[in-house]
């Protein structure tokens, strides 16, 4: 009879799928997604090949219950953080700043070696899991507008510009001087692009949200938080 993880069956059935989704993001971080198999999963996860289907109907559905995992904490903690601050300005930095510290499994592409390997309807899925992100990019720049921080523009063309500056580019560096220098240089430029005076302050601190890597260093390997939409 398979151990029991926990105290009861709920919390056996939610220690096994964090176990599956930790054993993934792992897994993905040193080969590509359709190099991995559900034995892969359930071996590194400690688990049997049978409980990965009790959760999960095959890889795509593993695939896209991690990232509603993952990308669902990033955005609860990222949105509580922002809703503490009035100036919209100072939303937008951090915003910026975070979306550019996310680490790399966070953006699951939907272009791409990974989007080639996964069917239609998971990309079209996948794409619609940064709908959390949109809002709440579009809700900071109506705010600046109505406040007269930024020009008038429609937040539907400019959205995917700054995404695609920020998501697009090169890897945020993990040297902690040039990580840094990139990171004032990328708040610098999305600024001047939305027309927005940039503030003689730093960009404000945060608590470090799930899934975003620290400001300071480069990722650990082995942590849901630093191997997790790029």
């Amino acid at each position: 009879m398979p151990k029991i993880l926990g105290s009861s069956l709920a919390e056996h059935r939610e220690r096994t799928r964090t176990a599956l989704f930790q054993a993934l993001c792992e897994l993905m971080s040193h080969r590509s997604f359709d190099k991995i198999t559900l034995s892969d999963v359930a071996n590194h996860a400690g688990v049997g090949r049978t409980a990965v289907y009790n959760h999960f109907a095959d890889k795509e559905d593993l695939l896209l219950a991690f990232m509603e995992y993952e990308a669902g904490r990033y955005a609860e903690e990222l949105s509580r953080a922002l809703a503490g601050m009035e100036d919209p300005i100072d939303r937008l930095r951090v915003y910026v700043r975070q979306q550019a510290l996310i680490t790399r499994h966070f953006h699951f592409p939907t272009s791409g070696q990974l989007a080639d390997s996964v069917s239609q309807g998971t990309v079209g899925r996948l794409r619609a899991h940064g709908a959390l992100l949109t809002q709440m990019l579009s809700s900071i720049l109506a705010d600046a507008m109505d406040q007269g921080l930024i020009p008038a523009q429609e937040p539907e063309q400019v959205i995917p510009l700054i995404h695609a500056t920020v998501m697009g580019g090169r890897p945020t560096p993990t040297d902690p001087e040039r990580r840094l220098a990139y990171l004032e240089s990328l708040d610098t430029f999305v600024l001047r692009a939305v027309g927005a005076r940039r503030p003689e302050h730093a960009v404000p601190t945060i608590p470090h949200p799930h899934g975003a890597e620290p400001l300071e260093g480069a990722d650990h390997p082995g942590s849901l938080r630093h191997s997790a939409v790029g």
